[in-house]
């Protein structure tokens, strides 16, 4: 499904509150980015409750219900979990993993609030899920005529919107802090092979099982499950990260020159992750003219080229790593200019290699 348009967290709530009360909606989103999260606590803000099918597990006889015979004619009865005497939300996670069949036996229920003779309560709120075809997730094609009866909607991840709910939910700070560092981190794309990826569900699944090992979880406890929870990448970052907290590493300080870039072999980790910090700090706080920065910003240059002097005589690699990058984003061209003013061989590296 192509809609070309999508909305973070907060924005599709909004969404939900002004058209899903008064036509079905179909939420479009990547497995994991808290798509049955988001409906739920829809449900909560309208003080409904929240039933909900999954539709990768459905027969026709779970939304249809069984036909009995009374007083010679046959009568479909629907399932307990549909009937309701008050207005609720019902809501059909997976929908476009159900077979042709089962999304058939949808019509009625989406369209009119019906299932055979049984109407839901006035008021009851319709709304779909499901995930898409490049995600490598579980999918059937929707007929023309399901898709035609629902209103389309794709949610984005936003990491600001997930940090606003992580931190009044209680999610990990070794968490909340990284991604505040790395909201990059949030999500990954679903890779084609059969390993873990980072996902909002994915961090809150780590921050429970962190909390439940206590603050005596160790390196090796924070390495098993990275690994069983997250991108690689990500994984391998995190885990610096804790490390780089429990030893009282800040990048701020290292800028400043109060505390030195690690250099043992074991840390290697730590200095890696540093300098990805070191060089996101400086895209985001060094303005891309020379002649807008105050103060305060050619105080920064200044002490960047001797933070990147100090990184190169670690490791040549990872001070190319901070001039060059790897993410695509560029450092300002006047202060790249006084890097090969300053640095000449470290950037002749660079555009070598590039």
């Amino acid at each position: 499904m192509n809609i070309g348009v999508a909305l973070t967290q907060n924005k599709l709530k909004e969404f939900l509150l002004n058209v899903a009360t008064v036509r079905p909606v179909f939420i479009w989103g990547a497995p994991g980015i808290g798509k049955s999260s988001l409906v739920e606590l829809f449900a909560l803000e309208l003080g409904m409750e929240c039933v909900s099918l999954l539709g990768s597990q459905l027969a026709p006889e779970d939304v249809i219900g069984v036909p009995q015979i009374i007083d010679g004619r046959s009568k479909f009865f629907p399932p307990a979990i549909i009937v309701r005497e008050k207005p609720y939300v019902l809501f059909l996670d997976e929908l476009n993993a159900c077979s042709q069949e089962i999304q058939k036996a949808f019509y009625s229920l989406i369209t009119d609030l019906r299932v055979g003779e049984y109407r839901l309560p006035e008021g009851s709120v319709v709304i779909g899920a499901g995930n898409r075809a490049q995600d490598a997730a579980i999918v059937k094609p929707m007929s023309s005529a399901l898709i035609n009866r629902m209103v389309h909607v794709e949610l984005s991840v936003s990491s600001d919107d997930w940090l606003g709910w992580a931190y009044s939910s209680g999610i990990h700070p070794f968490i909340t802090d990284y991604i505040t560092q790395r909201p990059d981190h949030l999500w990954s794309k679903p890779p084609k092979t059969e390993e873990a990826f980072s996902t909002p569900r994915s961090w809150h699944m780590l921050s429970d099982a962190m909390r439940e090992y206590g603050d005596e979880i160790s390196d090796a406890d924070i390495e098993v499950l990275t690994a069983g929870t997250l991108t690689p990448a990500h994984a391998v970052q995190f885990r610096a990260f804790v490390r780089q907290l429990r030893r009282k590493y800040a990048i701020e300080a290292i800028i400043g020159g109060k505390e030195r870039w690690p250099d043992k072999p074991e840390e290697r980790d730590i200095l890696y992750f540093l300098a990805q910090s070191f060089r996101a700090h400086l895209i985001k706080n060094l303005p891309e003219k020379k002649e807008n920065a105050g103060p305060k910003e050619k105080e920064l240059a200044f002490a960047a080229k001797a933070r990147i002097k100090e990184l190169a005589a670690i490791s040549f690699e990872v001070a190319q790593m901070v001039a060059a990058g790897v993410d695509g984003e560029s450092l300002p061209g006047y202060f790249m200019a006084e890097i090969v003013r300053d640095l000449p061989r470290l950037v002749q590296k660079t555009q070598k290699n590039g």
